[in-house]
């Protein structure tokens, strides 16, 4: 296999790119200038001592450099409203739901969906212990709500079935309303693409 061929084969693993736009990635590449290459691979290369994953949240952020710390922004925030968490799948969709300028609360990555065709292979991505952790910590901070915040097709409806369950483990959670993002968002629909304004609306109709 070839090098160009090894990073075709690279960029179709990336999450909802083809075949066919992978090809395209790569051969962009061959049309950059060499040294926009090589900061595109200095920047790849100094992603992992740049960017750290947050103990609670378990979302990806840069650390300021003066204060070590391993708590992003977001959870170390008195601003934030303690008594509301969103469940999210992956981090993308953090930055979506902020865009939106109507949450204040807090955030779990999930790290994935529980697929109904490929169970087990995403169970293995899903952070079921770090997620029971946090809840049960919030839960002595005053948190009242889980907002499950999944795509509207049928893998979200079943992770948000998975992690209901997850909540209904947890000790102390019977006076905990969990509640799903409203029909703002169309059938199908990933939260990550979704424009604030939909986000916006699906936050205000959660049932």
């Amino acid at each position: 296999m070839t090098p160009l061929d090894r990073l075709i084969a690279y960029f179709e693993k990336f999450p909802g790119v083809g075949a066919r736009q992978a090809k395209r990635f790569a051969f962009h590449i061959l049309t950059l200038k060499r040294d926009q290459i090589e900061d595109i691979s200095e920047l790849i290369n100094t992603l992992p001592k740049s960017v750290t994953e947050c103990f609670e949240c378990r979302r990806f952020f840069s650390p300021n450099q003066k204060v070590a710390t391993n708590i992003c922004s977001i959870c170390s925030s008195e601003s934030r409203d303690k008594s509301k968490l969103i469940v999210v799948s992956r981090d993308s969709d953090i930055q979506a739901i902020e865009r939106s300028d109507v949450y204040n609360g807090l955030y779990f990555v999930l790290g994935g969906v529980v697929s109904l065709l490929n169970a087990a292979e995403n169970n293995t991505r899903i952070r079921t212990g770090s997620f029971k952790a946090l809840v049960e910590k919030r839960l002595s901070d005053g948190l009242s709500e889980v907002i499950l915040a999944f795509a509207i097709n049928p893998d979200g409806e079943n992770t948000g079935r998975y992690v209901e369950g997850l909540i209904n483990d947890i000790p102390g959670t019977k006076k905990l309303t969990i509640s799903h993002l409203g029909r703002g968002l169309s059938t199908g629909s990933e939260l990550e693409y979704a424009d604030p304004e939909t986000i916006k609306s699906s936050l205000k109709n959660r049932n």
